[in-house]
């Protein structure tokens, strides 16, 4: 099976294009276009660029992108993994790096807007959980009992008779 770099310089050498004229045509050094062409990776400061100039050189040359970064993804996972920085260091990763991920992931103005729809929320269901918990004051509770006060007697031991204002 051939590799990534033979791919791209069969199909440029088919249509009869120069370095110089792929370099210019996809604004990429012509060392850069020679370097996919080898399959030397190193000229590029991270594999995002050597995936994004592949992706570029394969639209130009009109082949099927999809599985030339498929051949690529493959051949990069071959290779072995560069060298890390000297004084960097594997740290854990935790949970806050898995929450920033994903607030990176689902964009920040989104995250915080959901964040206050959600504290809203909260605090609605805070606020009626705590009102339903308090029994309902009695509003007769505060008053006095009551106490029967006769009406004034006539002095003849009768119970005055109602008025008859018909």
């Amino acid at each position: 099976m051939p590799t990534v770099g033979d791919q791209l310089r069969t199909a440029r050498e088919a249509r009869k294009l120069r370095v110089q004229e792929v370099a210019e045509a996809t604004n990429m050094r012509t060392d850069h276009v020679l370097a996919l062409e080898r399959g030397d990776y190193k000229p590029f400061p991270a594999p995002v660029y050597v995936r994004g100039s592949v992706r570029t050189y394969a639209k130009l040359l009109k082949l099927d992108v999809m599985k030339i970064m498929e051949d690529l993804a493959a051949e990069m996972d071959r290779q072995s993994r560069p060298e890390e920085a000297p004084g960097s260091t594997r740290r854990r990763k935790s949970v806050l790096d898995f929450i920033a991920l994903q607030l990176v992931r689902f964009g920040w103005k989104r995250a915080a807007i959901t964040g206050l729809i959600l504290a809203t929320l909260f605090l609605i269901l805070m606020v009626r959980a705590k009102q339903s918990a308090e029994p309902e004051k009695d509003p007769l509770a505060d008053l006095p009992p009551p106490i029967y006060k006769p009406a004034k007697d006539s002095g003849r031991g009768y119970l005055p008779l109602p008025s008859t204002n018909w």
